[in-house]
């Protein structure tokens, strides 16, 4: 049988997940996963990776951006396939505020563990709160999304080196003097990844359904692990940085 053959069209079974969305995000998790586990190693002095070098950040910013990126594509084909009428804000917002709540269990858990880098405000409460500002872009022409999403980012990396005495910006993108941070992704320039999502929904997913031929190959081993992966990124972002540093205290290779 042909590649051609296998192809998807646009108009097949509209609620199926999308196989290919699902792979990039599982490729996404790999990514975070080795980037925490450096981090980790660099942290308790068992590596001399310096993860804060600039290489090292624009990997990590990657993953992040493309998480967010993931997540407004997803969320313009949930909105575009409901039903006019339904109560689509509400149920977004459950989704985000599960998201944020669970950032902030991980504020809590840093700032016990990790004191002097606790996470305030990291992709966790970006994403919650991105579900909730980026929901009335799904229904405008893609070009508000694009327009908008593009001048946050150029804004967010504008004043990406101002800095305060005080902590309260820290959400929006203007950091305190002299705080480090495990994770930060403040709404500028990050949320505008998340519309830059909601363009590439309404253009290339157009009514939720896929606007373009791809192969069947979802079923693939490989890509079926990635999409599992991929569709269980929130459970995995939460426990994998438990048990990577159980492990290192397990072998006696990390201590308080």
């Amino acid at each position: 049988m042909s590649i051609a053959e296998t192809a998807v069209r646009p108009a097949v079974s509209v609620r199926r997940r999308f196989w290919e969305i699902d792979a990039v995000r599982g490729v996404v998790v790999i990514l975070m996963v080795y980037f925490h586990t450096m981090w980790n190693l660099y942290y308790f002095g068992l590596s001399d990776a310096d993860v804060y070098s600039a290489g090292w950040q624009l990997f990590a910013r990657s993953i992040g951006s493309t998480f967010t990126f993931l997540l407004g594509l997803s969320l313009c084909i949930r909105r575009l396939r409901a039903p006019q009428g339904s109560a689509g804000f509400a149920e977004e917002a459950r989704r985000g505020l599960l998201i944020f709540g669970c950032g902030m269990l991980v504020t809590l858990a840093t700032y016990l563990f990790t004191p002097d880098a606790f996470v305030i405000f990291g992709i966790l409460h970006l994403q919650g709160l991105a579900m909730l500002l980026a929901y009335p872009f799904v229904r405008w022409p893609p070009f508000w999304s694009l327009l908008v999403g593009l001048a946050l980012i150029a804004l967010g990396f504008a004043i990406d080196t101002v800095f305060v005495d005080y902590p309260w910006l820290i959400p929006l993108g203007i950091q305190e003097y002299n705080r480090g941070m495990a994770d930060y992704y403040p709404i500028l320039p990050w949320f505008g990844f998340a519309l830059l999502g909601v363009a590439a929904g309404r253009l290339f997913y157009p009514a939720g359904r896929r606007g373009f031929v791809l192969p069947e190959w979802g079923e693939l081993p490989p890509l079926r692990a990635l999409g599992w992966l991929g569709s269980h990124s929130l459970p995995i972002y939460l426990i994998h940085q438990p048990i990577i540093i159980g492990a290192l205290f397990a072998l006696g290779l990390a201590r308080l």
